[in-house]
């Protein structure tokens, strides 16, 4: 089989590009994707999320390696393995991060990645059901919309986040990010609105697009240095794809680097000890990992109320449900947090630095952050649960061995730097802050998680330590640069450098995590790189 692109991972990034490059129809394009179709029909109701997250047909499950920084704990990385990839499996968040973020992308050497040079881009995908003017887009395949449910707590929730002093801000999304309010979410008509939705199903129908399911990679084919096609492995039997332009990486932050490494591109070192040999050295492979490490703050809401908790079992549950079929409205459209807020721990910083995800409810905190398993309280309850925006700590993602089907080593290092330390331990006092307000106090009953008793800095951070986990934004691991940068991956077109015709287009190429949910970012990223992969095209066919 020869094709002119074979896209490798048909999650977020895979799907764009697999429309926006089938759409000129002199161009054959191949997409793989080691996971089964979008069929599970958890995947389309909203709150399905919390069946898929630990679901093996839909989701990788990676783990990682012990961290030190979490009392050598074990994670559990939820990854979607599946057509749209974790857009599938994900809490539905739209968030773009700040202006900012893309600015000093362009300053670490990603040039053209500017906070203007990316916000077309933004408004090309979106179809934002409220939001327009000069920063959203009203007519892209990506629907956003509002959630279908309020709720009271949330309702003072927010009240109490204006008391402490957070502006509310209906558009986060918008020029400054500072405040609190609803999360706006990547939903259409009470349906999950994936990148498979929104991107690949419309494009399934050109003759010159292929999508193949179950067929995950081996190893980037070569000619010397030139990438040449791809060996994949489906149904048993092992199979190639020939290309003519690019092969492109889609496979995310811990896919994308170990298909490299597999292919012998990586640090020497790295790739000896997994005893692989050395096509290109290229060190920056799978180092940078960034990733946002989130810990809950939970409180005890007055008996009768009722939250979350309630309404997902018995008669609440079966009204529920019957109210989603009929209406497509209610808690079954509900997204893994209800209300964001974004605050600034310390003066002098020129945006928010920590992020608030809060729904009027309570999980079982050890099971979750154990196995990613949701099992939701019985009693009332409030999680204010902060997460620290722009990380200093790093880590790595590299192969154990040459065999593709072994997960790799993924070592996030969370909490390694003392102000990743500082800012989260100051995240968790706001937290209370916001819970101490008057808008709050008619259902309050006091803190359970990390429970009043949890007062220095000390304690605080121990607690963060053994009850934090990943809110599954894994980026950083191929990131993009100057050529002077000894350790960029590739170059600000996602090709990598020293090799032809490879190219990385996801979350990866990220040189630094943006500030807030990265769905949205690397949906972006495909956008872009999707008009400079068609301008080469042009070129090409020019010359």
């Amino acid at each position: 089989m020869t094709f002119d692109y074979v896209i490798v991972g048909a999650g977020s990034a895979g799907c764009v590009l697999a429309n926006r490059l089938s759409a000129d129809p002199s161009l054959r394009v191949l997409l793989l994707e080691a996971g089964p179709e979008d069929r599970n029909p958890m995947i389309h109701i909203p709150v399905g999320y919390a069946r898929t997250l630990k679901d093996p047909s839909v989701n990788w499950l990676f783990t990682t390696e012990p961290d030190p920084g979490s009392n050598g704990r074990v994670h559990v990385w939820p990854r979607g393995r599946v057509l749209g990839g974790s857009s599938s499996i994900n809490g539905l968040l739209y968030v773009r991060g700040q202006p900012a973020d893309y600015d000093g992308w362009a300053q670490l050497g990603a040039t053209g990645w500017g906070a203007a040079d990316v916000l077309p881009y933004f408004r090309r995908a979106e179809a934002n059901a409220r939001l327009g003017g000069d920063w959203h887009g009203s007519d892209g395949p990506l629907h956003v919309s509002d959630p279908t449910m309020r709720h009271p707590v949330s309702d003072a929730v927010i009240a109490a986040g204006m008391q402490a002093g957070l502006p509310f801000n209906d558009d986060v999304n918008g020029p400054v990010q500072d405040g609190i309010s609803y999360f706006q979410l990547t939903v259409r008509n009470g349906r999950r609105w994936s990148a498979a939705m929104a991107y690949l199903r419309p494009a399934m129908r050109r003759p010159n697009l292929r999508v193949e399911t179950g067929a995950q990679a081996e190893a980037v084919l070569f000619e010397g240095l030139r990438a040449t096609g791809v060996r994949y492995r489906q149904g048993g039997e092992r199979r190639e794809a020939r290309v003519s332009r690019e092969v492109i990486l889609c496979g995310g932050a811990v896919n994308s680097p170990q298909l490299l490494e597999l292919s012998g591109i990586g640090d020497p070192q790295v790739l000896a000890a997994a005893g692989l040999p050395v096509r290109h050295a290229l060190p920056g492979v799978g180092a940078n990992l960034q990733d946002h490490y989130v810990v809950s703050c939970q409180f005890r809401l007055r008996p009768g109320t009722v939250t979350v908790n309630q309404m997902s079992r018995g008669w609440r549950l079966v009204a529920e449900a019957a109210r989603y079929l009929a209406t497509r409205r209610g808690l079954l459209t509900l997204s893994a947090a209800h209300v964001q807020a974004y605050w600034r721990s310390r003066p002098g910083l020129a945006g928010p630095d920590v992020q608030y995800h809060i729904l009027p409810a309570t999980v079982d905190v050890p099971r979750f952050v154990e196995t990613q398993q949701w099992e939701l309280e019985r009693a009332p309850g409030l999680t204010i649960a902060p997460c620290q925006l722009r990380p200093e700590s790093r880590g790595t993602i590299h192969v154990k061995s040459p065999d593709p089907f072994m997960a790799p080593a993924i070592r996030p290092n969370y909490l390694s730097d003392p102000l990743d330390q500082e800012t989260i331990v100051a995240g968790m006092r706001f937290a209370r802050v916001i819970a101490a307000q008057p808008a709050l106090a008619p259902y309050m009953e006091g803190e359970i998680l990390p429970g009043p008793d949890v007062a220095d800095d000390a304690a605080i951070l121990a607690h963060v330590r053994e009850h934090g986990s990943t809110i599954y934004h894994p980026v950083g691991t191929c990131r993009m640069g100057a050529a002077s940068d000894p350790l960029a991956v590739t170059d600000p077109a996602g090709r990598v450098r020293g090799i032809g015709h490879l190219r990385v287009v996801d979350a990866s190429l990220m040189p630094r995590l943006v500030s807030g949910n990265t769905n949205a970012p690397t949906i972006m990223i495909a956008e872009k790189l999707a008009d400079a992969i068609l301008a080469d095209a042009r070129a090409a066919r020019a010359a």
